[in-house]
């Protein structure tokens, strides 16, 4: 059997699903909205969180650069280590690896 309408209208039941599709849809589009902003704060949080990873980095590296420029220095100066033994004796040390 079809199911009989009220002439020139729609059924309750029609009018009721109607309203609770357009409300789970607006639901939806809120929920859809949070996990948006959720997941861009997420990307700016990686992003701060990488760049500062790359600045450390940087630092360890210039920092590396200069405790070997330091640890080279003394050779590339010329100067030996020479100490003294009182009066007028040196000692001097490093001159005859030098060759």
């Amino acid at each position: 059997m079809a199911q009989q309408h009220p002439p020139g209208g729609k059924s309750a039941l029609q009018s009721l699903t109607a309203a609770g599709g357009a409300i789970a849809a607006a639901i939806a589009v809120v929920v859809g909205v949070v996990l948006a902003f959720v997941f861009a704060a997420t990307v700016v949080v990686f992003g701060l969180v990488l760049s500062a990873l790359v600045a450390l980095v940087a630092l360890a590296v210039r920092a590396s650069r200069l405790g070997r420029r330091k640890s080279s220095a003394p050779e590339d100066d010329g100067i030996i280590e020479a100490r003294h033994l009182g009066g007028h004796s040196w000692v001097a040390y490093g001159w005859n690896e030098r060759a």
